[in-house]
């Protein structure tokens, strides 16, 4: 009787625990595992045979068996568990480089400078000109030509001279006193690297796209560009361009500018002025050299065209826009039109009034080169207008009023 007493609570026993084990486990995964639970109570109905026919030994083994296999089950769960637990803290540096380097090239620049300041190695690839040139890109590229890049390695290049003059007249006092001015040294080098590095690009080197990216967008980078209809639309420039050195301000999205000085006229200044106002030099020539023109054979009436134009000699050009027009010979029928085999080309700038000295002028369209007087200004190279978009930003700024 002892024997069936213990025997009995051995088994109710692994059939409780089995119960609570079944608890902590989801029934997708153990039904397995509850069918040979069902099954070791089925053979407690059979217990009583068992130990009738002297086969309580195959009892016990049985028993055995079931909590081998429970135990085994439990180990299977734990690793489980803790292979999960392992996968949720792969960090972003965990992820393959090609896909690392796609989300970072979606990020604007703030999240990008934001980035840089989380540790070493994602600091590396935020600051990486890669990056930046994409950026560059994509908010600057209207605006910034040719000119404005070489006027920034100029300016690389002053700072470095400055930076160079500044450290050789200070290495002998610093070598003096570096045993004393060590530890402050490697405590400010701790401060700056704590410090968000699109509000201090100290630490960045000087010639890198990012700082470039960031003297642009905090407004220390004066860059040329061209503004149309300068000076608030003055009427005295309307539907022109003009060579300018500007400065971006952020908090209003805004550009001033810097135009150079006419004669006896002072270096006039412009605030306020919008991004569609602002383009890049579509030809790297500078406002006091005559363009050479290289489309004059393919000038046909109806062609939309910028042409050089300035007050006097002491004056840089502006690029006006205008279009081809007829030769007063010609009746403006397409079929008998002859404009485009004659030596000259009639220039038409029609938001002046018919009559107005500045409504029209010729040009020889084999041998062009500067042409005018004191008195109607000089004429200089012409530039064919190809794309559609840079025609209707001429148009958007057409005047509301026809000008005498």
């Amino acid at each position: 009787m002892l024997l069936y007493f213990i025997i009995t609570c051995i088994s109710c026993f692994l059939y409780i625990n089995s119960i609570f084990y079944l608890k902590s486990l989801s029934c997708e995964n153990d039904m397995k595992f509850l069918h040979q639970v069902l099954s070791l109570k089925t053979s407690l109905k059979t217990f009583s045979k068992l130990f009738k026919n002297h086969l309580w030994i195959g009892l016990l083994c049985e028993i055995y068996t079931r909590m081998s296999l429970m135990r085994k089950n439990l180990s299977s769960r734990v690793e489980n568990v803790e292979e999960n637990h392992e996968e949720e803290e792969l960090s972003l540096m965990d992820l393959p480089e090609l896909t690392l380097e796609c989300i970072l090239e979606k990020l604007p620049p703030s999240s990008l400078c934001q980035m840089a300041n989380v540790c070493h190695s994602l600091r590396e690839r935020c600051v990486s000109d890669y990056f930046w040139e994409r950026q560059i890109k994509k908010k600057w590229s209207g605006v910034i030509g040719q000119a404005a890049y070489r006027e920034w390695k100029w300016y690389v290049a002053s700072k470095r001279d400055v930076k160079d003059l500044k450290h050789g007249k200070q290495k002998g006092l610093l070598m003096r006193y570096f045993s004393l001015l060590w530890p402050l040294q490697w405590m400010k080098v701790k401060v700056d690297d704590a410090n968000d590095i699109c509000k201090d690009s100290s630490s960045l080197p000087v010639d890198s796209v990012m700082n470039w990216y960031l003297a642009i967008e905090n407004g220390s980078f004066w860059f040329p560009a061209q503004v149309y209809n300068r000076e608030n639309g003055h009427i005295g420039f309307m539907l022109s361009c003009y060579d300018a050195d500007l400065s971006y301000d952020s908090r209003t999205d805004t550009f001033q500018a810097r135009y150079p000085a006419h004669g006896r006229r002072g270096e006039a200044r412009e605030c306020g002025i919008p991004w569609k106002r602002i383009r890049a030099p579509p030809v790297d020539n500078s406002p006091h050299d005559l363009y050479i023109s290289d489309c004059l054979s393919d000038l046909h009436p109806g062609d939309h065209i910028e042409i050089q134009w300035r007050r006097n000699k002491e004056f840089p050009y502006g690029w006006w826009y205008g279009i081809v027009g007829h030769l007063e010979s010609c009746h403006g029928n397409e079929n008998s039109c002859r404009c485009h085999i004659s030596d000259t080309v009639v220039l038409e700038f029609n938001h002046y009034t018919p009559g107005s000295r500045w409504r029209q002028t010729n040009i020889n369209r084999k041998d062009h080169r500067e042409e005018g007087n004191e008195a109607d200004g000089f004429y200089g190279g012409i530039r064919k207008i190809e794309s559609e978009n840079e025609i209707s930003i001429w148009k958007s700024m057409w005047p509301s009023e026809i000008l005498d």
